[in-house]
C-alpha cells in the first residue's frame, strides 16, 4: 500500500514539478520487498509509471525537462538498477542465514549422533560385563560362610572380568577423536582476545596427565563456560587455572562480568550440558557469583591410578 502511495506521489511530483529524482526513494523501499511475485510486479509498474510520467512531462514542460535530461537520465537508470541491487542483497544475506542455521544444526546433529554411538559402545561394551560382575559379587557375598574357597574364586574371576572391561573401555576411548585442553585453550584465547576481554592462565599444562576423556571432558567445559563469558558476560577480565594433584583434577574459570544470576539461558543450557558431561566422569562443577562469574570444575583421577594397578 505504501509503495502504491509514494508511487502515485512520484507521477504527480513529476508532472507538476518535475521531481523526477523521487522516484528513487520508492525503488529503495521495492528493492525491500520479500515476496519474489510481489517485488517485480511492483518493479515493473514503477519502471512503467516512471517512463510514462517523464515523457508526459516532456509534452507538458517541453523546456523544464530538457534543462534536467541527465538528471533524469540517471534517475532512470537508478529506477532500473537499485531494486534489483537491493534485492539481491537481502536474498544473499537471508541465503547466508539460512546456510549458518543449516550449519549449526548439522553440528548439533553431528554431536547427538555421536553421544549416541559412545552411549552404544560403553553399552556393548561394560553392560554384559558390569552385569556379570554384579552377578558373581552377589554369588560370592553368599559364599563367604559357606564355602569360602569358591567364594574367593568367584572373587578372582570379577577381578579378571573387571581388567577385561578396563581394557576395553581404555581401547574405546583411544578411538574417540581427541580434544587436546592446549588446542582449546589456544582457540579461547583468541575468543577472548577478539572479544576484548583480558586474558590470564595459570598452570603448567606440559606438567598435566590426564585420561583421554577427561581431557575432552574438560576442553568442552572450559569452551562452553568462555562462550558463555564472550556473549553474556559484559567482563572485562577471565582467569583460567588449572591445577592438579595425585588425586585430582580441577580447572577455575573466573570473570569479571555481571554473574550468573544474570544468565539464566546459560544456566538453563549451558550449565546443564557441562554438568551432564562431568556426571559421565564422576566430575562435579562448583558455581560461585560475587558479582562475577567463577566455576570450578573438579574431576577425580582414580580411573588412572586404575589402569595403573591393572597393568
Amino acid at each position: 500500500m505504501w509503495v502504491s502511495f509514494g508511487m502515485a506521489l512520484n507521477i504527480l511530483m513529476t508532472l507538476f514539478y518535475g521531481y523526477v529524482y523521487l522516484s528513487i526513494f520508492t525503488s529503495f523501499f521495492i528493492g525491500n520487498i520479500k515476496s519474489t511475485v510481489g517485488f517485480y510486479i511492483m518493479y515493473g509498474l514503477h519502471i512503467g509509471f516512471t517512463i510514462l510520467s517523464i515523457a508526459a512531462g516532456y509534452f507538458i514542460e517541453l523546456e523544464s525537462f530538457l534543462s534536467q535530461t541527465p538528471f533524469i537520465i540517471i534517475t532512470v537508470v537508478g529506477v532500473v538498477m537499485l531494486p534489483i541491487a537491493i534485492y539481491s542483497r537481502n536474498k544473499q544475506e537471508n541465503l547466508a542465514g539460512e546456510l549458518e542455521s543449516a550449519k549449526e544444526r548439522i553440528a548439533e546433529l553431528i554431536i547427538h549422533e555421536e553421544r549416541q554411538r559412545i552411549a552404544r559402545d560403553l553399552h556393548d561394551t561394560l553392560g554384559q560385563k558390569l552385569s556379570m560382575i554384579g552377578l558373581k559379587s552377589d554369588l560370592a557375598s553368599r559364599l563367604v560362610e559357606k564355602n569360602p574357597k569358591a567364594a574367593i574364586q568367584e572373587i578372582k574371576e570379577i577381578r579378571h572380568t573387571a581388567r577385561i572391561a578396563l581394557k576395553e573401555v581404555r581401547e574405546l576411548v583411544s578411538h574417540m577423536k581427541a580434544v587436546k585442553l592446549s588446542d582449546e585453550l589456544g582457540r579461547v584465547e583468541e575468543m577472548l582476545e577478539a572479544a576484548g576481554i583480558r586474558y590470564e592462565l595459570i598452570g603448567d599444562l606440559q606438567k598435566l596427565n590426564i585420561p583421554v576423556l577427561v581431557e575432552n571432558v574438560l576442553s568442552m567445559c572450559l569452551k562452553e563456560a568462555v562462550t558463555n563469558i564472550v556473549k553474556h558476560s559484559g567482563a572485562k577480565n577471565c582467569r583460567i587455572e588449572i591445577r592438579q594433584n595425585q588425586n585430582e583434577m580441577s580447572m577455575i574459570i573466573e570473570d569479571d562480568g555481571e554473574g550468573i544470576t544474570e544468565r539464566t539461558r546459560f544456566e538453563g543450557n549451558g550449565l546443564k550440558g557441562m554438568r551432564e558431561r562431568l556426571e559421565f566422569i564422576n566430575g562435579s562443577l562448583m558455581i560461585e557469583s560475587n558479582p562475577g562469574a567463577k566455576l570450578t570444575i573438579t574431576v577425580p583421577l582414580t580411573i588412572t591410578h586404575q589402569e595403573g594397578s591393572a597393568k
